[in-house]
């Protein structure tokens, strides 16, 4: 057993020294926290993708009985790459009651007080068992989480709740919306501009998809958000990359546009494709292909990050409000892992320290005063 306790401060600077862009292996950081665990004996399973190069790692301290609790954050964090920092992101900086770093807040400051605490809930008589679960790749698809979670009801017992961690300033989250991400590739046959019968313009097609993605969000901001928790009160599309052409008089032979659907929690995702994929395939016979048979549209479901929606009065809410002090929940506007688990009919809610305001930032940070009060809930929540 380990003697030597380290602090949550302690563990968030080395935490914070691992590059885990989500590009990049996290395998470096599962083997400190292994380490980490093992030093208390803490029994755990490294599930590891396809390919080898990241794996999840969950965590049981106590009896492996259902209704446990789990905690759960991802490793990876987003890129610093064009981003000016006052000092080296993967050091961490503490000054003026602030710990700077990248993933201070989102969030390895949620993972650094999971393993600070581990050794007291190692000496404590648990009548029931606290899973600790580190993901991979959240920051760009929230897939890595998938085959963690499938442990449960399988080499796992099955948990009561479940608290992703990411930072919520402690609120308790129990809706978020969906995130569908699409790349539309229009291709075209290269002419001279002037005699555009003798091809296909790729560039003025993609603009006519881009004008149907702007009637389709102006179609959702009417319909609005019935339950009024949501900011904006409505879904959303929008695209952000385009690209396409050669030269100003050259017909382009290929244009490429990135989009995305930010759902409401009852958003039919499906029947927006359905009417974007049929205007498609009407711009690809009447414009795209009208004086022959020169093009096609292609698009791809780049990733699909499930919505949460609210369960009022779920155990996890119920957990979550207790140990945070709250009398209600909140929504948040991000994207979370939590719509993992509720596929996998497991409860669950967003509630973690911190700003999601800090995140993503030069000089992202997290308080002190916030990973104390993070703490405190992680005890409440644990009842240690």
């Amino acid at each position: 057993m380990n003697s030597t306790r380290r602090t949550p401060l302690d563990l968030l600077e080395r935490l914070v020294s691992f590059d885990t862009e989500s590009s990049k292996s996290n395998r470096a950081i599962i083997e400190f926290i292994a380490a980490y665990l093992d030093s208390y004996g803490v029994p755990y399973l490294r599930v590891p993708n396809e390919a080898g190069d990241k794996e999840s790692l969950v965590a049981t301290i106590g009896p492996l009985v259902e209704g446990g609790i789990v905690l759960s954050g991802h490793t990876d964090v987003v890129p610093v790459t064009g981003q000016v920092w006052t000092s080296d992101p993967f050091a961490l900086r503490v000054a003026d009651g602030r710990a700077y770093g990248r993933g201070a807040v989102d969030m390895k400051g949620f993972l650094a007080l999971m393993l600070a605490l581990v050794p007291d809930w190692c000496a404590a008589d648990l009548a029931r068992p606290v899973h600790l679960l580190f993901s991979y790749d959240e920051e760009i698809s929230c897939l890595g989480v998938i085959d963690a979670i499938a442990q449960f009801g399988a080499a796992l017992p099955r948990p009561r709740a479940v608290i992703v961690g990411e930072p919520t300033g402690l609120e308790v989250a129990d809706a978020h919306k969906s995130v569908t991400v699409y790349t539309t590739r229009v291709h075209g046959f290269e002419a001279h501009s002037s005699k555009p019968a003798l091809g296909a313009n790729a560039v003025t097609s993609a603009a006519e998809l881009v004008c149907e993605i702007n009637r389709i969000g102006d179609a959702l901001m009417a319909e609005g958000d019935s339950s009024g928790r949501f900011d904006p009160p409505y879904s959303t599309v929008s695209v952000g990359t385009i690209s396409g052409g050669t030269a100003r008089n050259i017909l382009a032979k290929e244009c490429v546009f990135n989009w995305e659907i930010r759902g409401l929690p009852d958003l039919d995702v499906a029947a927006i494709e359905k009417r974007f994929f049929a205007f498609s395939e009407t711009i690809e016979r009447e414009r795209l292909n009208r004086f022959g048979d020169y093009g096609r549209i292609e698009t791809s479901i780049d990733v699909h990050v499930p919505g949460l929606a609210p369960v009022p009065g779920s155990e996890a809410e119920s957990l979550a409000l207790h140990a945070a002090r709250r009398n209600a929940t909140i929504s948040v506007p991000f994207g979370t892992e939590a719509g993992r688990f509720q596929d996998a009919d497991l409860p669950v809610v967003v509630c973690g320290p911190g700003s999601i305001d800090q995140a993503h930032q030069p000089d992202e940070f997290i308080t002190l005063d916030a990973l104390a009060a993070g703490e405190a809930f992680m005890r409440r929540l644990t009842g240690i």
